[in-house]
């Protein structure tokens, strides 16, 4: 947040535009890399013997490797058209996604092994220092007076490029473990990661759609102040991706020691408790939105679209825990597929509604409005197949058993007399 308060201050409009497209391209191929291994990784090496992580770990360096070589290979023939590309956001994204991918391939494998570890200590060690890398170098270049969209992009390969160096020598990606990698272990890998890759790709793929269409269609200046107010929802994010990451091994040991209940009640429990958490969050960023815009945007962002486009967004976030859980549920259950199939049909009613929003609102609170239908299909699909595949539940439950879990977490917390 502090580093995007610092760009939005110091690069135009335009220029921010352009970065948040460039961005938005590259976490999409980079989630597509990280949604395929991390699930399929965390499920596979929870529970499992030292010789079986190990061969976990090194047929998942592999994996990744090869699906790295293989965008890497793609994006050459792009190179030679680079001067038909007139998008700034684009044209570095075709320059520089094999540069990134490569550079960062130590510091995924890093932090999939953390977290299937449950490692989260050192996962806090690596994304702190990536940031804080990243924000030195903005720092010099505008005390140097250079900085510009071109040096901005060269230092966020650097600081990835400097943390997977420390990562390697630190032994924290265990690239010596590609010699235990088994040719099971990798098909293993391979085939439930060409499904649970959809579970990842949702969220990212809605906003590379919708970045697309507001660059193409209105401009990068607007889209620098629709994405101001879809950045400050890393307020639901940042609590949301823990949860997900420290939920996932404790529900994947339970499915694999076949107990059914337990993981229902896991995701139930989240689910429950995160939404019941966010209505303070939400009912009080009603309130603060203009004042947080010129927070992180600065004045020049105050009187936009940006503090209406945060909150139609933090409204329909209390849909966000749910549908984030239940995907990862059903990925944890082996139907991976169901995921892939979802994201699908989400992929499709996301642009249409976008496109016809956009046209009936003529401005970007159209594609804001929009999100709120394939989430809301998510939901309800997901929790069909739930049914249908794993083991029923009502759907209110996950509201009322996460309301008194929370509840229990005060007292905890702050006394057992409290009274709630």
């Amino acid at each position: 947040m502090i580093i995007m308060a610092t760009l939005y201050r110091h690069l135009t409009l335009a220029e921010n535009g352009i970065w948040i497209f460039y961005q938005a391209l590259i976490t999409f191929i980079d989630t597509f890399r990280t949604g395929f291994l991390t699930t399929a990784f965390v499920k596979f090496v929870a529970g499992a013997t030292k010789q079986r992580a190990e061969e976990v770990i090194g047929s998942s360096w592999y994996v990744a490797s090869v699906i790295t070589a293989v965008i890497i290979l793609a994006n050459i023939p792009a190179l030679f058209f680079l001067s038909y590309i007139k998008d700034g956001g684009l044209l570095f994204f075709v320059k520089f996604v094999s540069v990134y991918l490569l550079f960062s391939l130590p510091f995924l494998n890093a932090v999939c092994i953390a977290q299937g570890q449950m490692r989260f200590d050192r996962i806090l060690y690596i994304k702190t220092l990536q940031q804080i890398f990243f924000f030195i170098a903005i720092i010099f270049l505008i005390v140097f007076k250079k900085l510009t969209i071109t040096t901005v992009v060269y230092s966020n390969l650097a600081a990835i490029l400097l943390l997977s160096l420390i990562i390697l020598y630190a032994g924290w990606s265990e690239i010596k473990m590609i010699s235990k990698r088994t040719r099971s272990c990798v098909k293993e890998i391979a085939h439930f990661g060409k499904f649970s890759v959809g579970t990842s790709l949702s969220s990212s793929l809605f906003r590379v759609t919708d970045t697309a269409l507001i660059n193409f269609m209105i401009g990068p200046g607007t889209l620098a102040i629709y994405s101001l107010g879809q950045r400050l929802m890393e307020i639901v994010e940042i609590p949301l991706r823990s949860f997900v990451a420290t939920a996932m091994p404790s529900m994947s040991k339970a499915y694999n020691e076949n107990k059914k209940a337990e993981v229902i009640n896991i995701m139930k429990k989240y689910i429950g408790m995160l939404t019941v958490a966010l209505v303070p969050v939400l009912i009080l960023s009603l309130f603060v939105a203009d004042f947080a815009i010129g927070i992180i945007g600065g004045q020049k962002y105050l009187g936009t679209e940006a503090s209406n486009v945060y909150r139609i967004f933090m409204v329909f976030a209390l849909l966000y825990p749910a549908d984030r859980f239940i995907a990862i549920t059903l990925d944890v259950i082996h139907k991976p597929q169901i995921n892939f199939i979802k994201v699908l049909l989400m992929v499709v009613i996301n642009l249409v509604s976008d496109v016809a929003l956009l046209y009936a609102f003529g401005n970007i609170y159209g594609i804001a409005v929009a999100t709120v239908f394939p989430i809301a299909f998510a939901v309800l699909f997901g929790y069909y197949h739930l049914q249908k595949n794993y083991m029923t539940f009502r759907f209110w439950e996950m509201y009322s058993l996460g309301a008194d879990e929370l509840k229990l977490l005060i007292k905890k917390s702050f006394g057992r007399n409290i009274k709630i």
